[in-house]
């Protein structure tokens, strides 16, 4: 593809997308914009773009695709002003947020115009965040899926496929109303339920003080997305209000009925609630990018000795295996702890473990 590319938005989403167009069509010119000036000088040193502009007008008025990698709020007020922008008649205007029902809505404005919008939502991310952490490769065997405004935008969904071409990623046309029921109950309803799970054990913290300790473990694993962005999250959430809503009464019935399992000791009803989750859970498939970002995670039990850690990091920075996080679960003097080593992807969890296998003299296992 040919044309010039104005990416608004240059944190990891943004940056990751922009270096993908960039790799797949070097004849592309790629024009970044981001509301802190130090993330559009770090892209351009980067080479994440190739030029950046500090006047969103400036940028849209030139350009052939318009990627908003913003925050849903911040994003239906920025298709408002692509609106009274001037645009070029065959421009293509897409996003990358996690709600499409309000934004596509939104978008009505620019179809009054002409000008053609598809919803985007790249199901993929990253421990780390800004544009530095941006990497071509964060979209590969991801789903990606596309929710076109109306049939003027589903004819140009294979010329947005074509410039997305790049991200490696499983393209999905769904409709915006499908979008954010699915995503509401894989996505955004998990992290509600993520954060009244810390919320149940902040507000005993004072009555139990080992609480926070004892729930350092599988608690802690379960309840990660809960340290996600909560400005993001509570956006989402308003994008995605009456789903999510939806789905607390339902979510909450069920409950009641397990309450009332609990209350008249129900043996043969609790089990039944417990095995066909069990079933079902155990159906979903292992690989692949989901909703919800996977964790891979490598597990190594390591002795309590000066310099063990550092050992181990220098073999995996020797194969240039790049980490995203480390931790130590437990260690006590004389006492054997539990590395847990957090990787990008699959293949450097795998290539990880070969290697520490073969190198470690410590036990090294995936749970």
């Amino acid at each position: 593809m040919k044309g010039t590319v104005f990416m608004i938005g240059l944190g990891l989403i943004g940056g990751s997308i922009a270096l993908a167009i960039k790799k797949e069509h070097p004849e592309a010119m790629v024009i970044g914009f981001d509301a802190k000036l130090e993330e559009m000088k770090m892209a351009k040193a980067l080479m994440v773009v190739d030029d950046y502009t500090e006047s969103v007008e400036a940028g849209a008025k030139q350009a052939d695709l318009i990627v908003l990698a913003t925050p849903v709020l911040i994003t239906e007020k920025l298709i408002g002003q692509l609106a009274d922008a001037g645009l070029k008649q065959n421009v293509i205007v897409t996003d990358t947020g996690s709600t499409k029902k309000s934004i596509v809505e939104r978008a009505g404005c620019l179809q009054e115009k002409g000008i053609v919008f598809i919803g985007g939502h790249p199901m993929a991310g990253s421990h780390k965040s800004g544009v530095i952490a941006a990497k071509p490769t964060l979209f590969e065997n991801a789903f990606y899926l596309l929710a076109p405004y109306n049939e003027k935008s589903a004819a140009r969904v294979n010329d947005l496929r074509c410039w997305l071409k790049g991200t490696r990623a499983a393209f999905i046309d769904v409709s915006p109303a499908e979008h954010d029921e699915m995503v509401a109950m894989v996505s955004h309803f998990p992290h509600i339920v993520a954060a009244s799970l810390v919320h149940l054990i902040r507000n005993a913290d004072a009555e139990f003080p080992l609480l926070k300790r004892i729930a350092a473990g599988g608690f802690r694993d379960i309840t990660r997305i809960a340290s996600s962005n909560p400005q993001m999250w509570a956006d989402i959430s308003i994008g995605n209000q009456q789903n999510l809503i939806t789905l607390l009464d339902r979510w909450t019935a069920d409950l009641q009925k397990v309450k009332q399992a609990l209350a008249g000791k129900k043996y043969d009803e609790l089990y039944s609630f417990y095995a066909e989750a069990k079933k079902y859970r155990d159906q979903l498939p292992v690989g692949g990018s989901g909703a919800i970002p996977s964790f891979y995670d490598l597990f190594v039990d390591i002795p309590d000795y000066p310099g063990v850690v550092s050992e181990i990091m220098n073999e995996l920075a020797a194969a240039k295996i790049s980490i995203t996080n480390i931790r130590i679960l437990e260690t006590r003097e004389d006492v054997y702890g539990v590395l847990r080593i957090s990787f990008q992807t699959e293949n450097d969890r795998h290539n990880a473990y070969r290697l520490l296998k073969m190198k470690s003299p410590h036990e090294v296992y995936l749970q």
